[in-house]
C-alpha cells in the first residue's frame, strides 16, 4: 500500500491513503518531441508507457505538492544546499529535473543562476510557468512540460538539481531521468544535488501497532473474533506501509543497503539490488519486522578518477555498499549538508518504510538475525519494487514476497 507525492516523482502509497498506484511524488518528463542536440550525445530514450502517462497524471495533483512544499525538513534542507553551493550556482545554467510547482528552480534563480530550465511531464508544469511569472522570472526559468527524456535543450549544464527520491528511496523509479540528463547535458565537472543517497535498515519492534491490527480481533466488545485474525494479519501486514516510528522501536544499529553515488551510477545497477545483512539484538523484545528509510547528501563536484585514487590513499571517509555488495571508498565533505528520513530525525513526509512480519519472533538480546533482502523494479510496470526479504533468527528461517506498488 504505497503511493505519494512529490516534485520529483515518486507516486507511492501511504497508510490511509491511496491513490491508485500512483506516485506519491510525482517525476517529470514527457511530452515534448525529441530532437538531439549537437551539444549532447545520443542516448537511448526509453518509451514513455501508459503507466508513465498515469504517474505523471498523478503528480497534476496539488495535494501531492502540498504536501511535499509542507515538508520543512525537505524543503528547507535543498534551500540550504542551493545556498551552500551558491558560487557553482551564481552565473551558471542549471536544470531541475522534475520541477513540480518550479520552488527549487526559484530557489536557483534566487541564488544568481544564469539559466534554469524547469522540467516536468506533469501538467503542474502549467502552473510551474504561472510561478515563475509571479515572481518576475521567465527571463531566467524555463519550464519545460514533457520528459527529460523528450525534452531538447541546446546547451549543457553546470548543475543538476531533483528530488527523485521515493519510498524505500528508488520507489517511482526517477532516478534513472536524472542519469539521462547527467549523461546528456552536464558538463564534465558539475555539480549534481543531491550527491549521495543511501538506504538503510534495520529491525523493529512494534507491539503498539501489531496489537491495533491484530490483537484487537480477539476480544470486540466481549465478542470472539479470533476468526478473523489470519485476514487482519494478511490486510495490515502483506503490503509494506509508510508509517512514523521512533528510534525506540529499532532494535539494532542499522545496516547499508545500497549506496548511490549520483555521478556515477547506471541505471542498470537499479533495477535489482540485493544486499546481505546480519544483525545483533540489543534488546529482549519480539521482532515485528525491518523498517527502511534513507539519507541523502549534498556534496559537491565529481572528482575525476585519478585524483580520486590519490585522496582513497589519504582519505578516512567511510566505507559503503554499492549495488554490487563490494565495498569502496569514496571522499565526504565535512561540510556536507545531510537530509535524513531516519526514525531519530524531525519526521519528513517519506516517514519510514515498514515490512511487517505476520508473526513476530521473540528476541534474546544478543540473539542474531540475519538473511538478504532483493530490491527489483517490476517488470509489470518499473516505477514499481518488488521486494524479496529471507530472514533467519533463533534456527528458524523465513521468506517474505511484497511489492510496493
Amino acid at each position: 500500500m504505497l503511493h505519494g507525492s512529490s516534485s520529483s516523482g515518486n507516486g507511492y502509497h501511504r497508510v490511509g491513503k491511496q491513490r491508485g498506484g500512483q506516485p506519491r511524488r510525482g517525476r517529470r518528463g514527457s511530452g515534448v518531441g525529441f530532437r538531439a542536440s549537437h551539444y549532447s550525445q545520443q542516448l537511448h530514450v526509453p518509451p514513455c508507457t501508459e503507466y508513465d502517462k498515469a504517474y505523471f497524471r498523478a503528480y497534476s495533483d496539488i495535494g501531492i505538492h502540498e504536501e511535499m512544499i509542507k515538508d520543512h525538513v525537505r524543503t528547507s534542507t535543498y534551500r540550504a544546499a542551493i545556498m551552500q553551493y551558491q558560487d557553482s550556482i551564481s552565473g551558471k545554467v542549471v536544470m531541475d529535473v522534475g520541477c513540480g510547482t518550479g520552488i527549487l528552480a526559484i530557489f536557483c534563480a534566487n541564488a544568481g543562476a544564469k539559466r534554469v530550465y524547469a522540467v516536468d511531464a506533469s501538467d503542474i508544469a502549467f502552473q510551474a510557468t504561472e510561478i515563475v511569472k509571479s515572481n518576475n522570472l521567465s527571463d531566467k526559468v524555463i519550464v519545460l512540460h514533457g520528459r527529460v527524456e523528450d525534452v531538447n535543450i541546446e546547451e549543457m549544464v553546470d548543475v543538476i538539481i531533483s528530488e527523485w527520491m521515493g519510498y524505500l528511496l528508488l520507489y517511482e523509479t526517477m532516478l534513472p531521468s536524472v542519469i539521462f540528463a547527467r549523461d546528456k547535458w552536464l558538463k564534465p565537472g558539475g555539480l549534481i544535488l543531491p550527491s549521495h543517497a543511501t538506504l538503510y535498515m534495520a529491525p523493529v519492534t512494534h507491539s503498539v501497532r501489531y496489537h491495533e491490527s491484530v490483537d484487537f480481533w480477539r476480544d470486540v466488545y466481549g465478542i470472539n473474533m479470533t476468526s478473523m485474525l489470519p485476514l487482519a494479519k494478511q490486510y495490515a501486514f502483506e503490503e509494506p506501509c509508510v508509517e512514523t516510528i521512533t528510534g525506540e522501536n529499532v532494535l539494532t544499529w542499522p545496516s547499508a543497503v545500497i549506496h548511490v553515488d549520483c555521478y556515477t551510477v547506471l541505471a542498470k545497477e537499479l533495477e535489482s539490488i540485493s544486499a546481505k545483512y546480519k544483525f545483533v539484538s540489543m534488546l529482549q523484545a519480539p521482532l515485528h519486522g525491518f523498517a527502511l528509510w534513507f539519507d541523502v547528501e549534498f556534496d559537491g563536484p565529481h572528482i575525476p578518477s585519478n585524483q580520486h585514487v590519490q585522496d582513497f590513499e589519504r582519505s578516512s571517509s567511510e566505507l559503503i555498499l554499492h549495488p554490487n555488495n563490494t565495498c569502496k571508498k569514496r571522499i565526504k565533505s565535512n561540510e556536507a549538508i545531510v537530509l535524513s528520513t531516519a526514525p531519530e530525525d524531525d519526521p519528513t513526509h517519506w516517514q519510514q518504510t515498514l515490512i511487517y512480519f505476520y508473526e513476530p519472533i521473540d528476541l534474546k538480546q544478543n540473539q542474531i538475525i540475519e538473511g538478504s533482502i532483493t530490491l527489483s523494479q517490476s517488470k509489470e510496470n518499473a516505477r514499481f519494487l518488488n521486494i524479496h526479504l529471507e530472514y533467519s533468527s533463533g534456527g528458524r528461517s523465513f521468506v517474505k514476497e511484497t511489492a510496493m506498488r
